[in-house]
């Protein structure tokens, strides 16, 4: 009886022990998963697009060696333009050690470009931006960044350059885009190119990226992670 007595109101185990506590299982947990945070980066990018940007990066993820992959981690997730930068806080308060936030939008029709742009550095989230779309970063793996301001535009003639260097149709929800843009283009060609493109605009007086085309910054990212990956070629642009 004394030994009921001892053990009322505590759960007890198969093994006879009191079961941990919630909190205390939370904190066993987080100790698991802390022991495995990725030497090389646990990237987070959060896109508003279900289609081409996320494709792309998921396409450039799956491209990771073999034996780099939990070294080097990305996830890419999805969130309503004027949202990006509250659904990469939310997650990466959430499991802030592991994360290196970025958020990847174009200038297209949306608002408050800048603005968004500006919250996100100043919260320490990453900017990887286009202008006017998406595809003019992708045009610059076959070694061009046309002057277009129009999206629509953009998209239509990328998709000509796309048809006639490939030989393949050019499709948004392509799940083997990043393959065949490194298979048929220059990736570090591309990355210097966006570069100049980007410095050119601010020597011409345009600091705002809404004002800044053919340009981008999402090149950036891809060079930080590529500079992970293959660490001896791949060298910061100057």
């Amino acid at each position: 009886m004394a030994n009921r007595g001892k053990t009322a109101g505590k759960k007890v185990t198969a093994a006879g022990k009191p079961s941990d506590s919630r909190a205390g299982k939370r904190r066993d947990r987080n100790k698991r998963v802390g022991a495995r945070i990725p030497e090389l980066g646990y990237y987070l990018i959060v896109t508003d697009t279900e289609e081409t940007e996320k494709n792309y990066f998921e396409g450039l993820r799956d491209s990771i060696p073999v034996e780099l992959k939990d070294r080097l981690v990305i996830k890419v997730e999805r969130a309503k333009t004027v949202e990006l930068v509250k659904k990469a806080l939310e997650i990466t308060g959430q499991e802030s050690q592991y994360r290196i936030p970025w958020i990847v939008f174009d200038r297209d029709q949306v608002k408050d470009f800048d603005e968004i742009i500006q919250t996100a550095e100043k919260s320490g989230v990453g900017a990887g931006w286009s202008n006017p779309c998406f595809e003019i970063w992708l045009y610059a793996y076959f070694g061009e960044m046309p002057v277009i301001m129009e999206s629509y535009t953009c998209c239509d003639r990328f998709a000509e350059k796309f048809e006639k260097v490939t030989g393949q149709k050019y499709f948004k929800n392509d799940r083997e885009l990043y393959r065949k843009l490194v298979q048929h283009g220059d990736e570090k060609k591309a990355i210097q190119m966006a570069e100049r493109c980007y410095k050119r605009c601010m020597e011409d007086g345009k600091w705002k990226p809404s004002e800044m085309w053919p340009a981008c910054s999402v090149h950036r990212l891809v060079e930080e992670i590529q500079n992970k990956i293959y660490p001896r070629p791949w060298k910061k642009s100057k």
